[in-house]
């Protein structure tokens, strides 16, 4: 079989578990980015490409792992360069980003999947096999939380730049809102004062919290709550998935099952925890490689990210406005907006 060549584009916290991963399959990779190349290449034995096009012209498939906003230039000449892709989420910073890439994708006859993981993690993916199975019957209500120190970079905290809370970490569950309980109508946003208006001075707010309410096409209702909070608090994720049939429940931070003593990873890293189980993210890279190779579709579609992101820009607006925002899958995927 020929060996994957890959082409990482960054060199941020992400690609510290998108990296082993693709070594773990067997992959050769090559990393550009405007900063951090080499340190990346010398920690895990990777080539550095000096140009994007250079990457471009030694790689099978292409992998995103940069600031929101450049997502969509990047995807676009990778697409032109007939590479499959593998973007991190949200896969543009505006729903015009992404339809914008969807076309260039389609145009090239490539594929292009965003890194919505949490579908890939053990307890979340369990949770959709039994709401598909009907083990709670029909979903009412469902609760999301997501918490833990913010991120270092100041990026992040830049709305413009990345969404902000609800763009960047708060799209995973409302992704996994709309998967497990089916497509919404509305959508309606909160979010505390100092993280949206940041700490003075120039400074990024240290603390950011939010919480987004989304009504469901079937009639479920979706409670999301995302946090950022100081250098040191832990990371934690929970939901609870109640319907008319029984309940689930997750929290992270209950399972004691195996108790974990491992090494560091990224300093200050606001990813989850590493386990003792498979890597959610290998489990993801894998599944978007044999769909390259011509294997099954993945669990998740560049339409999928699209639509979360247009979730997530609906909450902004309703965070601009004070209201509830009317939401429709379809209109977000035929609309004529034209991309500029």
């Amino acid at each position: 079989m020929k060996q994957i060549r890959v082409g990482l584009v960054g060199s941020g916290g992400i690609t510290h578990v998108h990296v082993p991963a693709w070594l773990e399959l067997g992959a050769t990779v090559t990393v550009f980015s405007l900063e951090g190349a080499e340190e990346l290449a010398a920690q895990y034995g990777l080539s550095v490409a000096a140009s994007l096009q250079e990457l471009l012209a030694g790689a099978d498939i292409v992998d995103i792992c940069t600031p929101t906003t450049s997502h969509r230039s990047i995807a676009v000449a990778a697409a032109a360069a007939g590479k499959d892709i593998v973007c991190e989420k949200p896969v543009g910073r505006t729903v015009v980003d992404g339809k914008a890439i969807l076309g260039a994708v389609r145009e090239a006859g490539v594929q292009l999947y965003p890194g919505h993981v949490v579908r890939y993690f053990p307890a979340y993916a369990a949770a959709k096999e039994a709401v598909d199975g009907g083990r709670v019957g029909t979903p009412a209500v469902l609760r999301f939380n997501r918490g833990g120190a913010g991120p270092a970079s100041p990026w992040f905290y830049d709305v413009e730049q990345s969404g902000g809370i609800i763009m960047d970490q708060m799209i995973h569950d409302l992704d996994q809102a709309r998967w497990l309980a089916g497509d919404i109508t509305a959508v309606y946003a909160v979010q505390n004062t100092a993280g949206a208006d940041g700490a003075g001075d120039g400074e990024p707010a240290r603390i950011v919290s939010a919480h987004v309410t989304l009504t469901h096409v079937a009639g479920a209702i979706s409670h999301i709550q995302g946090v950022w909070g100081p250098p040191g608090m832990d990371f934690r994720t929970s939901f609870d998935i109640a319907g008319d049939s029984g309940a689930l429940r997750f929290d992270s931070a209950a399972d004691t099952s195996v108790v974990r003593n491992l090494p560091a990873g990224v300093a200050d890293s606001y990813l989850p925890p590493a386990g003792v189980e498979e890597s959610p993210y290998l489990t993801e890279i894998r599944e978007f490689a044999d769909a390259f190779a011509g294997g099954a579709a993945p669990r998740v579609s560049l339409e999928d990210g699209i639509i979360a992101v247009a979730i997530a820009e609906a909450a902004l607006e309703s965070l601009r406005t004070g209201q509830s925002v009317p939401f429709s899958t379809t209109h977000v995927l035929t609309s004529e907006e034209v991309p500029s």
